[in-house]
């Protein structure tokens, strides 16, 4: 089980496009056409800049690699990206994406978090 971080600057002129864009649209195609396992989002402020922060959960690194090329030529999630560009402007700036991967010593090691209220 691996753990993906990912860290988007969002801008406040648009900020509530791009959550509603997140939530009805890239969120539900992630997780019902390509298997994305969405563990936790948050928002966030790193000096001056906002940034949406979340969580994705993997069983490995091929399946992540697969489901981004997947999600990214996805024809719908396209067309809804070219409409919002165009009615609220940019809407990400910097992102950042890292693996992460569990010491063997950690908690979660071998555990998925979306299993630990359970």
């Amino acid at each position: 089980m691996i753990h993906q971080l990912r860290i988007y600057e969002i801008f406040e002129h648009n900020k509530a496009a791009f959550h509603v864009r997140f939530r009805d649209h890239a969120a539900r195609i992630m997780r019902t056409r390509y298997g994305f396992r969405i563990v936790a989002m948050w928002e966030s402020r790193f000096g001056e800049q906002t940034e949406f922060v979340y969580v994705l959960e993997w069983p490995d690194e091929a399946a992540k690699t697969a489901g981004w090329a997947a999600f990214m030529a996805d024809a719908e999630w396209t067309e809804i990206k070219r409409v919002t560009h165009a009615e609220h402007g940019l809407m990400v700036g910097q992102i950042e994406d890292r693996l992460l991967t569990p010491v063997d010593y950690s908690p979660v090691a071998g555990r998925s978090l979306l299993a630990l209220d359970r």
